[in-house]
């Protein structure tokens, strides 16, 4: 008996079939045409209109307004056409399909006492570190004790350096009493997150989840709009916050486990 739901999300309607192949369901997103098969964000109750900004955030919406009651599986899990879970950490150099195959997360054992999986945590404290100081050199010149204490490099200073300065504690502020001072610790005092917005999470977890982020990021939308969101950083900001809301929720909320996250594009194998 399948114990999970499984989603993967893509841009490209060649990656349909592949998906398939890793046993997982296709979900379409973006303006391009796919099959009837393939799961979309665009029928029924749905923020399709958003996808640029929100990013696989739309698919989120429409599964929560309209499908998420029909799952039969205890476990929701979601995936991406170049971002895979997998069991153990391999190269992705030279990979076969069969190996990826093989190797990626495509059902789950129900774990004792874990109510979600998460991606292994990414830091931000020194990754490209010499790409951070091209960008915002001034800001390290003159806050130069960012060049000797780590901890300093936190993800509030992330958010703040990629994707607009104050635009996090603006959009903190909207969130309710019981999560806004939470989820600030979280941000000025952690200096790494689960990344990609990928999990796995028991179904009843997912629908409180879906009740906190979407009324949470309408309220930002009426701060940061769509019209002046110019560069990746800016018009993905409701992704991002979405991102590192997600690795806050479920980290301090529930029990979770990591497992590995391997990039690897679909499009690698268009000739299967």
């Amino acid at each position: 008996m399948k114990t999970i739901t499984f989603f993967c999300l893509t841009l490209n309607p060649n990656h349909e079939e592949n998906i398939k192949k890793l046993t997982y369901i296709p979900v379409g997103l973006g303006e391009k045409k796919f099959s009837k098969n393939c799961f979309s964000d665009r029928k029924g109750i749905n923020i399709s209109f958003k996808n640029p900004f929100y990013g696989e955030y739309t698919f989120h919406y429409w599964l929560w307004k309209n499908y998420l009651d029909q799952i039969q599986t205890e476990w929701v899990g979601f995936c991406q056409y170049r971002k895979f879970f997998i069991k153990n950490k391999i190269s992705s150099n030279d990979l076969s399909f069969n190996d990826l195959k093989d190797h990626v997360i495509t059902e789950i054992d129900q774990p004792n006492n874990v109510e979600c999986i998460l991606g292994e945590k990414f830091s931000v404290s020194n990754y490209k570190f010499s790409k951070i100081l091209k960008r915002h050199f001034l800001h390290f010149l003159f806050n130069p004790s960012l060049f000797f204490y780590e901890k300093k490099r936190n993800l509030k200073l992330q958010f703040d350096l990629f994707h607009g300065k104050g635009n996090l504690d603006l959009a903190i502020n909207l969130l309710e009493k019981k999560d806004r001072e939470n989820f600030k610790n979280f941000m000025y005092t952690r200096n790494s997150f689960n990344p990609h917005n990928m999990f796995l999470c028991k179904k009843n977890l997912l629908k409180e989840y879906y009740e906190t982020i979407f009324p949470w990021l309408e309220k930002c939308e009426k701060i940061f709009g769509f019209k002046n969101l110019k560069g990746y950083g800016s018009q993905r900001i409701y992704g991002f916050l979405a991102e590192r809301f997600l690795s806050y929720w479920f980290t301090t909320k529930y029990n979770y486990r990591e497992i590995p996250i391997i990039g690897k594009d679909l499009s690698d194998y268009k000739n299967l």
